[in-house]
């Protein structure tokens, strides 16, 4: 694909690096001169430097043959300057990164395609792991209302050795709950089927209805008799 990210700060430059590495055509655009010469120099991107909601610029950084332009500046006036730019010049899918919930409804309107809240991302990650201690990484999902996280099976629990079909039997078990996938403790992954087993220190992915982690948490994590 060919990617145009504008905006060469610490994530920005992280997404592409991460898009570069899995064989895309990444451009970069920033105002900082030494955020784009550390984006050429230290790790091969194609680095712009100027203003990305300059519609000049964005054209000599080809957002019109672009299958994704993502703007990730530092201000949400000035992506959703640079999304409706790119809009205009017939970028094939357009995506923001949002820092004030006011700006919602904006990107709404405008027809964002995809819309990634900081805000969203910082409670599902730190509201809930302060919530539940036995949670490792979580993500809101749905405007919120459910949540995808990651919890390790302990060995006493009693969860140990059933299947996914049983589990999903138990009369207890959380109706929102979905196994998403299963990291083996020797570091593969695999696809949750009705005979897959928990295992001891297995990483489950799991996604369930916000209003049920207080029920699904403790539902993995009894213990056996």
């Amino acid at each position: 694909m060919r990617v145009v990210i504008a905006g060469a700060g610490r994530a920005g430059l992280s997404v592409a690096i991460h898009l570069r590495e899995m064989g895309h055509d990444v451009t970069v655009v920033d105002r900082d001169p030494t955020l784009t010469s550390r984006a050429f120099e230290q790790h091969g991107l194609i680095a712009l430097v100027g203003d990305a909601t300059d519609a000049r610029l964005l054209k000599e950084a080809e957002v019109s043959r672009a299958d994704v332009v993502a703007a990730m500046l530092r201000r949400d006036s000035d992506n959703l300057a640079v999304a409706l730019l790119s809009q205009a010049a017939g970028a094939g899918r357009v995506m923001v990164r949002m820092r004030d919930p006011e700006y919602g409804p904006v990107y709404e309107r405008a027809k964002i395609d995809r819309v990634f809240s900081e805000m969203d991302v910082f409670i599902g990650a730190m509201g809930t792991a302060i919530e539940h201690s036995a949670v490792r990484h979580a993500l809101l999902l749905g405007k919120g209302a459910s949540v995808a996280f990651e919890m390790e099976i302990p060995p006493d629990a009693a969860v140990v050795g059933q299947t996914v079909s049983a589990i999903a039997a138990d009369p207890e078990f959380p109706i929102s709950c979905v196994f998403a996938a299963m990291h083996l403790p020797d570091g593969t992954v695999q696809a949750p089927r009705g005979s897959s087993i928990v295992q001891s220190g297995m990483l489950l992915l799991l996604v369930a209805a916000r209003h049920e982690l207080g029920h699904v948490i403790p539902f993995f994590l009894r213990k056996g008799s």
